[in-house]
């Protein structure tokens, strides 16, 4: 995995507090996707490529919470992660 999948970048800390929790947080995210990517068999940037659609929906500037589509490919993958999906659309 690549910083550019989880669109990363650096974080500098100084107070070892704010150091360990930075590596707590990149370590638990590390663990998710070797989780993700044992489950299902796909790299994480496929996964990500994949349910990126379902995160939310922009109209004239105003960010909207609306029930997306799921495609087929997208229904694969929750399946694989043991989701059930109520429709499949493509």
């Amino acid at each position: 995995m690549s910083k550019s999948d989880l669109a990363a970048r650096l974080i500098f800390h100084c107070r070892r507090e704010a150091i360990e929790a930075h590596l707590t947080i990149v370590f638990t995210v590390l663990a998710i996707a070797r989780d993700l990517q044992a489950s299902t068999g796909w790299s994480i940037k496929k996964i990500i490529q994949t349910l990126e659609p379902l995160r939310h929906v922009t109209i004239s500037g105003h960010q909207i919470e609306a029930e997306p589509t799921i495609s087929t490919e997208a229904a694969e993958l929750l399946n694989a992660l043991g989701r059930q999906t109520c429709a499949t659309q493509d």
